[in-house]
């Protein structure tokens, strides 16, 4: 499977779904940045804010590694903190993650 086959679903803050191309390897806050989508992401990937925080659709919850307490610890700084709350810049794209959807949460857009 080729780089240009790989994807993800991230829906905005107004409700709208982008299916935006993913990279292995890549963060998928760098993901969603590098799509000009709206995430602030400012610590840029150090798990030192709670700015690129997202919403993990539920389906693929039980896929991703469990969360560090150092990410635990940031999550408790954002804004409306769910169960399937993540830092995108935590999760790094892997060819199981093509097609993850995630939502962009509240106090992440720039």
């Amino acid at each position: 499977m080729s780089e240009n086959e790989y994807f993800i679903y991230v829906v905005d803050r107004e409700g709208k779904e982008h299916k935006i191309p993913a990279l292995e390897g890549w963060r998928i806050m760098e993901i969603i940045r590098d799509n000009d989508l709206d995430i602030k992401a400012e610590c840029g990937g150090c798990c030192s804010c709670a700015t690129c925080h997202v919403y993990i659709a539920p389906e693929w919850l039980e896929k991703l590694y469990p969360p560090r307490d150092d990410e635990m610890d940031m999550l408790d700084d954002a804004f409306e903190v769910a169960d399937n709350s993540r830092l995108s810049c935590q999760l790094i794209f892997t060819p199981e993650l093509n097609g993850i959807k995630v939502t962009l949460a509240p106090g992440t857009e720039t």
